[in-house]
C-alpha cells in the first residue's frame, strides 16, 4: 500500500508541473504492481480545491470521480487530534495539518511507502515509492 499526497495527484493532474512526467511514471509503476493507493479524506478535499482552483471544475470532477478507487480513510475527530498535536510539537510554519493527519493515519494503517513531492515524509521517517 502506498500513501498518496496531494501533491503527487495534483502534479498527475497538471500536465505544466514540473513534477508531472515523475507522477506519471510512479503512478503508472504502482498500478502495474498492483498497489493500492492510500489516502485520506483531507488530502482529497485539498487535492480537489486546489485542481478546482488551478484547472478547473471538469477536472476536478473528474478526480473525485476517478478517487473512487484509492483505498480512504475517512479522517476522525480523533485523526484531527492527533494531527493538530504533531503540527504543534513540529512547530514549523511550512508543515500542514493535512500531512500531520497523513503522518498520524500512515502510522496507524503501517504504512511506510508514499507517493508525494514533499520533503516532509521523509523527515517523518516515510521512504518515497519509486
Amino acid at each position: 500500500m502506498i500513501f498518496l499526497d496531494t501533491s503527487a495527484i495534483y502534479a498527475l493532474a497538471d500536465r505544466a508541473d514540473p513534477n508531472h512526467s515523475r507522477a506519471k511514471r510512479l503512478f503508472s509503476k504502482a498500478l502495474r504492481e498492483g498497489e493500492d493507493l492510500f489516502t485520506h479524506s483531507y488530502d482529497l478535499v485539498e487535492a480537489a480545491a486546489l485542481i478546482q482552483f488551478r484547472l478547473g471544475l471538469e477536472p476536478a470532477l473528474r478526480f473525485l470521480k476517478e478517487s473512487a478507487s484509492f483505498v480512504v480513510h475517512w479522517v476522525t475527530p480523533t485523526d484531527h487530534r492527533e494531527g493538530v498535536k504533531l503540527l504543534e510539537k513540529r512547530g514549523r510554519r511550512g508543515l500542514s495539518l493535512v500531512d500531520c493527519v497523513s503522518f498520524a493515519v500512515m502510522r496507524r494503517y503501517g504504512v511506510k511507502l508514499y507517493l508525494a513531492f514533499d520533503e516532509d515524509f521523509e523527515r517523518e521517517g516515510f521512504e518515497p515509492f519509486g
